[in-house]
C-alpha cells in the first residue's frame, strides 16, 4: 500500500474503510460487537462488587482450574506481575480466592477459589452461558464445530494446543 500525498492528509475523509479492499472488516466489527455484548451481563454484576473484567478473568479461571500456579494464570492472562497483584490482592482480600503455598516448593503459591469465589464465577458465567447457548440455538452441530474452528484459529498459532489442552476440548 502506497503512502497518501500530502494534500490528501489534511482535511477530513468522508469516505469508509472499503469493504471491497478489506472484506475482514465486518468480521472485525462483529467480533467487537459479539464482545461488547458478552461482557455486557457480567460487567454489571461486577460493578455492584467494584469489580472489573480482569476480576472476572482471574475468578473465572481459577473456578476452571483450582489449585493453578500463579505463573500459570499469568500466562493465560497475558498480564504483568504487577496487574495481576493488585487484582489478585482484592480477591483474596475479600474472601473469593485463596493463595496458598505450593506442597513441594513453599515459594509456589497455589490459587483456589473460595465458595464465594465459585458462586461468583457461576454467577457471572451464567448470563455468558445463555448468551452462547441462545446464539447455538438455530445452528446446526456442524455450524457449531465451525464457530468453534473459527475461535480456535483466531488464537496464535503457538497457543493453540496449550489452549485446547487447557480448555479440555
Amino acid at each position: 500500500m502506497s503512502e497518501p500525498a500530502s494534500h490528501e492528509l489534511s482535511g477530513p475523509i468522508s469516505d469508509p474503510v472499503s469493504l471491497a479492499e478489506h472484506p475482514e472488516i465486518v468480521m472485525i466489527e462483529l467480533l467487537f460487537y459479539a464482545y461488547r455484548d458478552f461482557v455486557s451481563d457480567p460487567d454489571a454484576v461486577l460493578a455492584t462488587f467494584d469489580f472489573g473484567r480482569a476480576h472476572h478473568r482471574v475468578v473465572h479461571f481459577v473456578s476452571r482450574h483450582p489449585g493453578m500456579p500463579v505463573a500459570d494464570l499469568l500466562d493465560i492472562l497475558k498480564i504483568t506481575k504487577q496487574s495481576l497483584g493488585r487484582v489478585l490482592k482484592q480477591l483474596i482480600d475479600t474472601g473469593y480466592i485463596e493463595q496458598v503455598p505450593g506442597p513441594v516448593d513453599r515459594r509456589q503459591r497455589l490459587l483456589y477459589p473460595t465458595a464465594k469465589g465459585r458462586a461468583l464465577s457461576l454467577r457471572l458465567t451464567e448470563p455468558q452461558a445463555r448468551r452462547v447457548q441462545a446464539a447455538f440455538a438455530g445452528l446446526s452441530a456442524e455450524e457449531r464445530r465451525g464457530a468453534e474452528h473459527f475461535l480456535r484459529m483466531m488464537i496464535d498459532a503457538e497457543e493453540r494446543d496449550k489452549v485446547t489442552k487447557l480448555i479440555g476440548r
